[in-house]
């Protein structure tokens, strides 16, 4: 039991080492009074019984008061001794668990910097490639590639060999950047992926409202001159349609379009020039695909149709063949039933040869034999024997035979 400090007024006084010093004055008190009366005793040596009773019974109680200081003492050793236990212990748990706490902070804290150091360097790649991006769209020729190069990937993915062409040339001169080629049909689909984009981006990049009306008229005249230039270019009747695509290489740019230069893209919609962004190109592509492989089944209908009919055949020979299997199983169990029939037989008859009583014959063989009537070249069997066999002779008996009848 945890004993509480005693405060007095200001002092504050451990209770342990308050008993201690009271313990060590008993024992001192004790001391003294103990010389006191054997000094006593040594000068009343000549007192009564009575005092002498009565000092053996204070001597008796001073022994128990000592054993009893004694045991005071040894407990509150033993409860300083528990109470610096729990306090160790204390302090030993306070420090493992602080040492935990620490050791799982610092570990999530490296978790949490390795991801801040992933999602750097991720910044710093896609940083790296949106300046790359930046310096592909500043410069005019890159920026064509570029466009270039996505609506070819477009057009790979989406159609088989041979139903494009890039760079075809036309029959007069002109060389457009793809050329889709239409089944049946000896016109193809120019798509031209030479989008201006120079005034977008000072459209873009524009603050002020002069600047936005001078980007916006820039923009107007250059994609104007554009259409203007593919109708005049990619339209030859017998060799091309007459609708175009203009492939536009970014969502955005074509969102900007449509929201902010609809007068444009009614007039490229007037002179039979469909501008596309990456999806719907791609939309396209699939269309076109799907007229494709319409095209090619209608061509392979008279193979599909002459397949069909000999896959009929084959099931007619499948049938007739199934039928013949059928009959045999229904001859085969017939054939079984007839053979379990014949067992049975064989079986009613062994059991009857079993249960045969040879007594009768041999007792009137023996009356023969007395009266010397009995020539038999062999010796009748014993009863005993138990031979199925068939015996002849005189004064003898014949078995029946009763498996000579067709089963």
């Amino acid at each position: 039991m945890a004993m509480e400090p005693i405060r007095v007024g200001s002092v504050t006084l451990d209770p342990v080492l308050i008993l201690l010093v009271l313990a060590g004055l008993a024992v001192l008190a004790l001391i003294a009074l103990a010389i006191t009366l054997m000094v006593h005793m040594s000068r009343r040596r000549r007192d009564t019984q009575t005092q002498a009773t009565e000092l053996a019974e204070l001597k008796g109680r001073l022994q128990t008061f000592a054993e009893i200081s004694v045991a005071r003492q040894g407990d509150v050793a033993r409860a300083v001794n528990e109470r610096l236990d729990r306090m160790t212990h204390r302090v030993g748990s306070d420090l493992n668990e602080t040492s935990r706490k620490t050791h799982e902070s610092i570990a999530k804290l490296n978790e949490r910097l390795a991801v801040i150091d992933t999602a750097q360097k991720n910044l710093t790649d896609l940083s790296s490639n949106m300046v790359s991006l930046q310096e592909i769209l500043a410069n005019k020729q890159a920026r064509g590639a570029f466009g270039q190069m996505r609506m070819e990937t477009i057009v790979k993915d989406g159609l088989p060999k041979g139903a494009y062409s890039f760079q075809a040339t036309l029959s007069n001169g002109k060389r457009p950047d793809c050329l889709l080629h239409m089944p049946n049909a000896t016109a193809g689909v120019v798509i031209d992926a030479k989008f201006p984009l120079e005034g977008f981006e000072a459209f873009r990049v524009a603050r002020r409202d002069e600047e936005k009306k001078d980007a916006a008229r820039r923009v107007r005249v250059d994609v104007g001159r554009h259409v203007d230039a593919m109708a005049e270019r990619y339209f030859i009747a017998g060799e091309t349609q007459d609708t175009a695509i203009l492939f536009v290489p970014s969502e955005a740019i074509y969102a900007d379009l449509c929201e902010h230069f609809s007068d444009l893209v009614q007039k490229a919609h007037r002179a039979r020039i469909v501008i596309c962004a990456p999806n719907m190109l791609m939309l396209a592509v699939q269309t076109m695909q799907a007229i494709l492989k319409d095209v090619q089944m209608r061509e392979q209908a008279h193979l599909i149709q002459g397949e069909v009919a000999k896959l009929m055949d084959d099931m007619g020979r499948f049938r007739e063949r199934v039928l013949d299997l059928q009959r045999h199983f229904g001859q085969t169990n017939q054939d079984i039933e007839k053979i379990l029939t014949s067992s049975e037989k064989i079986a009613s008859r062994g059991r009857k040869i079993e249960t045969l009583d040879f007594e009768e014959a041999s007792a009137a063989a023996k009356v023969e034999h007395r009266n010397g009537a009995a020539e038999s070249s062999s010796p009748l069997p014993s009863p005993q024997s138990g031979e199925g066999a068939e015996r002849r002779g005189n004064g003898g008996f014949r078995q029946p035979d009763l498996l000579a009848k067709d089963a």
